[in-house]
């Protein structure tokens, strides 16, 4: 038997992105982000209102950052999605995190982060909220790599969880992707 929720955000696994944003006075900004993933080898798709300080540094700026929220960065990463940058100007600071700016996009790294994408700005959409933008880098800290390539074992992404509003440790191996079919395919 299965239950019907009607139209709802239910989507499992969601991302928790971190937006870095260069705002007036090249102050950094964060915000909290899930609604969005990959819709090109090279580009991200994410949900935006316009009524946000980053949807408003993005379209100034042309370039934004994305990292992903970690296990270890929970109380951080929740705080960038429930104060907004429009009243709390100086957040990454308030959060003790730090910044470099980006070689590639004038927008800042987050230091705490340890996985960046490092974006250039290519469309928005007010109607809908779509922003998109191209990936030009990605830059990770060599403590989540393993033999030269991210481990997100180390990494310890965090996926929001829409229906009980929890944050879930993304990062436990349970296959072989483009492998593990293969047993149904040679049968």
């Amino acid at each position: 038997m299965r239950k019907n929720f009607g139209v709802k955000p239910y989507l499992y696994p969601q991302p928790v992105f971190i937006i870095g944003t260069y705002g007036e006075n090249n102050i950094p900004n964060a915000m909290n982000a899930a609604w969005g993933g990959m819709s090109e080898e090279n580009q991200i798709t994410m949900c935006l209102s316009r009524g946000h300080k980053t949807t408003k540094n993005i379209l100034n700026k042309k370039a934004f950052t994305v990292s992903m929220a970690t296990a270890s960065t929970v109380v951080e990463c929740d705080y960038f999605g429930i104060v907004s940058g429009n009243q709390e100007p100086n957040k990454i600071e308030k959060a003790g995190f730090t910044v470099t700016k980006s070689e590639f996009v004038d927008a800042p790294i987050i230091n705490e982060l340890p996985m960046t994408l490092e974006c250039r700005f290519i469309s928005y959409d007010e109607q809908t909220c779509q922003m998109i933008g191209e990936i030009v880098n990605i830059s990770a800290d060599e403590k989540i790599l393993t033999d030269g390539k991210i481990d997100p074992e180390k990494l310890e992404p965090i996926s929001y969880d829409p229906v009980n509003h929890y944050y879930l440790k993304v990062s436990q191996k349970v296959g072989n992707a483009y492998i593990d079919g293969k047993k149904l395919k040679n049968e």
